[in-house]
């Protein structure tokens, strides 16, 4: 019998224990396709046991599969709206101290960001966020904080000049904003989630998922959450069944636990 995709997909959850039948079938078959291509392999076999002994090409494929797109401060309104609306509903609600959880946070600008917003308003010193992601090198990446200008470029000026120093075309993240944020490995589909989030920020990572795996990940953020917390999701996303899970809709992407 021929090795297709279907063998591919239970070896790669062997050797890594990431479970592509929960990723939408034909957009990521598509995506590994392509990048076979590129490494110069025939098929899913050929490319799965070079993987098998070649752990840069193995790291290449989980930071392919990941799909890590981010920027400092993407989709402005957004955050506009964190900053104006939510800080004072979250201190309202929970205090000054705030549990807050950036899943799926790729290269750290995310958290960052969060981390810098949050600064306005609070010291440093009681600002603690949860940051993870499925891939090492993002997290390597993330916790070296240093990020290329076109990564910054939508950044309120205030925050480039407060919290980075720059030097040639790089911008690297300032110490102390750095001590804010603890990233840690965690893969969505499989690892126990954390509880007591006062906020969890998820966004434009779960519409790579099956619908049967969206709802895993939302009832489990559900959980994850205290009562009257707070999910951020990304301006590409929709719970579609948000009133079943127990969400009640505050914004077009913030949904508040009830």
């Amino acid at each position: 019998m021929a090795y297709d995709y279907e063998n591919f997909k239970q070896d790669v959850y062997k050797l890594t224990d990431i479970n592509l039948s929960l990723y939408k079938e034909r957009q990521m078959k598509r995506r590994i396709e392509s990048l076979i291509a590129r490494k110069g392999h025939k098929d899913f076999e050929s490319f799965f046991k070079a993987m098998k002994n070649d752990s840069e090409l193995l790291r290449t494929f989980i930071s392919y599969l990941t799909i890590n797109v981010s920027e400092f401060y993407r989709n402005p309104a957004q955050w506009e709206y964190f900053e104006k609306q939510m800080i004072p509903y979250l201190e309202k609600n929970f205090g000054k101290r705030l549990n807050i959880w950036s899943a799926a946070c790729s290269t750290g600008d995310e958290p960052y960001t969060i981390a810098m917003i949050l600064s306005k308003y609070y010291p440093l010193s009681q600002i603690k966020i949860t940051a993870t992601d499925i891939d090492e090198d993002v997290l390597a990446f993330a916790k070296e904080g240093v990020y290329s200008a076109k990564s910054v470029s939508g950044l309120p000026k205030e925050f480039l000049s407060k919290h980075f120093r720059q030097d040639d075309n790089r911008y690297i993240i300032n110490d102390d904003i750095k001590k804010c944020v603890d990233f840690k490995k965690h893969n969505l589909l499989k690892d126990r989630y954390p509880v007591n989030m006062h906020m969890i920020v998820c966004r434009n990572v779960v519409i790579y998922f099956t619908d049967e795996a969206k709802d895993d990940i939302y009832n489990k953020f559900y959980n994850s959450l205290v009562n009257e917390g707070i999910l951020f999701i990304g301006n590409t996303e929709q719970i579609m069944h948000a009133k079943e899970i127990g969400f009640t809709s505050m914004d077009s992407f913030f949904y508040v636990k009830q």
